[in-house]
């Protein structure tokens, strides 16, 4: 009887228990005594007699409640069931008939004048007064549902000739200069390639896109999303909402992905389904200091009309579903949200920009428009994740996406051949390389790339990569033909820390545009910024005529950040300690300020306490910097820049904190359950510092901070885990004194990451990759690697790309490593071909316990295959082939293995199976009193088949 918006309406946080529960009956009372009765109903069913004896609410009472539940069968039925049911879509052909549809309820006595006044209150977007005119309906009972539902069928036979009439011939004039203006914005690449004037049509490469619930059945029939599938149906969640979020870690491509949209609406080549595209800029939007209205944020950020402008902003109000909002960078919105930000839905009313825009995306203004916004994860909150359509993951490029992007950047094949043979040289570069920034610094730096040759002189850091850019903007400095020497760090010794400074005091105020005159105050020249790591800001709204300039890349402002704590002799001591400790000290006042040490005290004025949520990201990568740049590969380097004390002082002190940090997460680790594995879910925290461990290349650092960490288990699911990452967990986790099951599901690990996590196979015990976009060429590499480990028993690596091609080696596994236990395959696109050749190794082996199938298609040939090979099996204990395909065929090939062997579950769920292979299955089992249950739910069978084989025999579970 509620809807989500009701459900949020009461459930507001931040008020007491008592006034969520007055609001709760006040919105029961309005729904009429239907909602009233159900209230009660489940009172009674959660009350003690004493307490739900003689309750009453509006015209019922709990003493006439006992055919309650025959009641709200029957209401299923009625219309007012039909109107909550159907109503996501009712709101869409809603909203062009409020008129008609207000009309024929008062002409019926349905509805009042003060009624239809209330629905069409001026504030209100159309798709706001359906909802409205809904719920009144609802409150005026059954037969005011009927007239609307008899009006919507007339509607439906005789559609109005209003909905087919064009745009106003304003609006169509304001759509051709905006798609101009969006045309021109989006035409070169804006983000780390700005410098370049890199076309968007040359360069543009696809990333990985994925619904970020890891749903596999959510996912497209035909594999990856598409660019339109971000604002398309695919993997919606919530109807109600209208905001579609597009998360990735700094880097990835999401402002790339924005612009590509916004290039391919503005020529018409995608999303005709919106007439208006408007587009924002959160580090933009940060700088405005002005309160704006809805209008004047759409015309003076966007695009100014030369026509009516009235008319227009008319037609985005009446139109809502179609218009498209895009804001990018959210993450650097200098504020966070909450639940008691300001209320607005008044379009030409103003108000500060960000309660413009949380309740743009929360849809208390503008319900209806279409809103994509893009953020790292860790800015989001629950608070606004609760108003998401649905969320879609950007997880950089694959390895085909790598090798596209490298011959799109170099026009000569001859040198993308030899950048791509570099890095398939390097796989820790290679695996770096899948975030895109990383990817074009690569391309960008190829003459030092192919200059380091390989082995130990080759890049394997981020911080690495990074000196490499640092290197190549430097060079222009020097003349053409000098190539810089090995203290080329001290000869721009100046420009690093003007331009460090100027990041650090970015960094601590949550700001990424600066003015000239801030410029000027931290010592940057005209010199330093022909340079190319700054560069103009463009379209910022600004009363004045003031040059605006940013860093190239959010990461390049940390880097610079990094440099300056570490290059600067005075800064202050407890700087790199206050860094580290970013989760600890969040909560305090004034952290920032302190964090960021002697640098931040020069400033005027206070610091403004931003949003932590999105500060600590950047923080994290600065501190990850630091710790790369005070690795012993660099002290030679920087040796010329800062005194051989202060380098040492500098390292210890990352060191310290790197282990402090470590031994902080392993305290944590509760005490293990009786008879289970004592095990550590590490957070995303634990990633960061094992990526400072990596960045610092010192084994002797990664041995001590492994030595005290005692698990049996170690989870890492759900922690943004890609190629990178997996290399800095195998550099360090190599070094664990006891085998460990290492836990990576729902990930991206990917190929590249799989064959980087190898040098730690040899520690684990287990190891789980579920979802993690895994094929046959990286199973190849971790079974050609798994074989030589003692230790390695178990795999699960459901829901990836495995086909038929990998079963070989699954097969070579069984038959070499006969203490080998679990073996979980499942949700993938291995046939009965596949099964075949699994079979192959599964009758050498002897030591298999667990082999799961599900979710492929093996069907009953192969269910055969299986079953022959395991016959004779005697270690066999579970066995699921699930959603297969299996028929009674393959039922029946499967009965001897009940029959003979130690199988305790057999699941056959989901399959094709009738009486004539259950009947297999029975007679099997009265042979064996070891199995526990054969799973048969969801087969061809009927009710009464289903209770008469379950009385027959009860381990069968349908």
């Amino acid at each position: 009887m509620l809807f989500r918006e009701d459900y949020q309406n009461v459930l507001v946080p931040c008020r007491g228990l008592c006034a969520n529960t007055r609001v709760l009956l006040d919105l029961v009372y309005t729904k009429g005594d239907e909602t009233c009765r159900l209230l009660l109903a489940a009172f009674k069913q959660v009350l003690p007699e004493a307490q739900r004896a003689g309750l009453s609410f509006g015209n019922c009472r709990t003493a006439d409640l006992e055919n309650t539940r025959d009641d709200t069968r029957e209401l299923h039925g009625t219309a007012i069931q039909t109107l909550q049911t159907g109503r996501p879509d009712l709101v869409r052909r809603l909203r062009d008939h409020i008129e008609g549809a207000l009309e024929v309820l008062l002409h019926t006595g349905s509805f009042t004048p003060s009624d239809c006044n209330e629905v069409q209150l001026p504030v209100y977007t159309p798709s706001q007064q359906a909802r409205h005119l809904l719920d009144q309906v609802r409150s005026k009972g059954e037969p005011a549902a009927k007239v609307l539902l008899q009006y919507f069928q007339q509607t439906e036979d005789h559609p109005s000739p209003s909905n087919q009439e064009a745009p106003p011939k304003e609006c169509l004039s304001y759509q051709k200069k905006l798609r101009s203006t969006v045309s021109a914005q989006s035409h070169f690449l804006r983000t780390y390639g700005g410098t370049s004037s890199l076309s968007l049509e040359d360069i543009y490469t696809e990333g990985q896109l994925e619904l970020a619930q890891g749903d596999s059945e959510a996912q497209p029939q035909t594999g990856a999303l598409g660019l339109e599938d971000v604002v398309g149906l695919v993997g919606t969640l919530n109807q109600e909402a209208d905001t579609v979020l597009v998360s990735g870690e700094a880097g990835s491509g999401k402002s790339t992905l924005l612009q590509r949209l916004h290039l391919l609406w503005a020529r018409g080549a995608a999303l005709h389904d919106f007439f208006l595209l408007f587009s924002f800029s959160c580090r933009r939007l940060s700088s405005e200091q002005r309160e704006l209205s809805l209008r004047e944020l759409l015309f003076l950020h966007c695009c100014w009309p030369d026509g009516d402008q009235d008319r227009i902003f008319q037609f985005i109000l009446d139109h809502p579903h179609l218009i498209l909002f895009t804001f990018d960078g959210l993450d650097e919105l200098m504020q966070s949200f909450s639940d008691s930000e300001q209320r607005h839905c008044c379009p030409t009313q103003c108000a500060p920009v960000p309660t413009l825009l949380f309740n743009l995306l929360q849809g208390s203004l503008m319900k209806g428009v279409r809103k994509v916004v893009t953020s790292r994860p860790e800015a989001v909150g629950p608070t606004l994740k609760r108003y998401l359509r649905k969320e879609v993951l950007l997880k950089g490029f694959s390895p085909g996406g790598i090798d596209c992007f490298v011959r799109k950047h170099h026009r000569d094949p001859t040198v993308a051949t030899r950048v791509l043979e570099s890095l398939r040289s390097n796989t820790a570069l290679l695996g770096l390389c899948h975030i895109p920034v990383f990817c074009w610094i690569v391309s960008k730096c190829y003459k030092e790339l192919l200059g380091c040759g390989e082995g130990e002189g080759s890049p394997q850091t981020i911080t690495y990569v990074y000196l490499m850019i640092l290197h190549h903007f430097f060079q222009r400095r020097a003349s053409q033909r000098n190539t810089m020497g090995i203290g080329w760090v001290q000869e721009h010794h100046d420009t690093a820390l003007h331009l460090g400074q100027l990041a650090m005091e970015g960094l601590g105020a949550s700001c990424y545009i600066f003015t000239g005159t801030k410029l000027q105050k931290c010592g940057v020249t005209e010199e330093d910024i022909c340079l190319g790591f700054l560069i103009r800001s463009k379209n910022l709204s600004s009363s004045t005529n003031c040059k605006h300039y940013e860093f190239l890349h959010i990461t390049m402002q940390c880097f610079f950040a990094a440099l300056y704590i570490v290059l600067n002799n005075n800064s202050d001591r407890s700087t790199i300690p206050k860094l580290f400790h970013l989760q600890d000290r969040q909560q305090q006042p004034g952290f920032h300020r302190a964090c960021l040490g002697h640098c931040l005290t020069q400033q005027e004025g206070a610091l403004k306490e931003a949003n932590k949520a999105a500060e600590t990201p950047n923080l994290q990568i600065t501190a990850t910097f630091v710790s790369g740049l005070l690795a012993q590969r660099h002290r030679s380097l920087l040796l010329l820049s800062c005194p051989g004390p202060t380098l040492d002082r500098k390292s210890k002190q990352v060191v310290t904190c790197l282990s402090k940090g470590i031994q902080k997460h392993f305290k944590s680790i509760p005490r293990p359950v009786e008879g289970e594995k004592k095990s550590m879910h590490a957070m995303p925290g634990f990633v960061w510092l094992i990526k400072c461990i990596h960045e610092v290349q010192d084994s002797r650092i990664a041995r001590d901070t492994m030595a005290k960490l005692e698990v049996e288990h170690l989870k890492l699911a759900y922690c943004n885990i890609g190629p990178g990452e997996c290399t800095a967990l195998a550099y360090v986790l190599q070094h664990l004194r006891n085998p460990v099951g290492l836990q990576l599901d729902y990930n991206y690990v990917g190929d590249v990451g799989v064959e980087q996590l190898l040098p730690c196979l040899h520690v684990c015990h287990s190891v789980y990759l579920r979802h993690n976009n895994i094929s046959d060429e990286g199973v190849r590499k971790l079974i050609e690697k798994g074989i030589q480990c003692e230790r390695f028993q178990k795999i699960a690596l459901f829901n990836n790309k495995l086909t038929d091609a990998c079963t070989e080696c699954f097969a070579h596994l069984l038959k070499m490593k006969q203490n080998f236990l679990s073996l979980r395959l499942g949700n993938n696109n291995i046939t009965a071909a596949g099964a075949g050749q699994l079979a192959e190794g599964l009758r050498f082996n002897r030591s298999l316990q667990f082999l799961g199938l599900w979710g492929n298609k093996i069907g009953d040939k192969g269910a055969e295959a299986i079953a022959n090979a395991l016959k004779d099996s005697q270690t066999l204990v579970w066995l699921s082939l699930v959603d297969n395909g299996v028929g009674n065929a393959g039922a029946c090939a499967l009965a001897p293995l009940i029959k003979n062997s130690t199988l305790e579950e057999l699941w056959l769920t989901k399959n094709c199976i009738t009486r004539t292979g259950v009947e297999c299955l029975i007679l099997a089992l009265e042979s064996n009193t070891s199995v526990k249950a054969v799973w048969l739910r969801g087969n061809e069978l009927s009710p009464e088949e289903v209770e008469e084989m379950t009385q027959r025999e009860p381990r069968l579970t349908f």
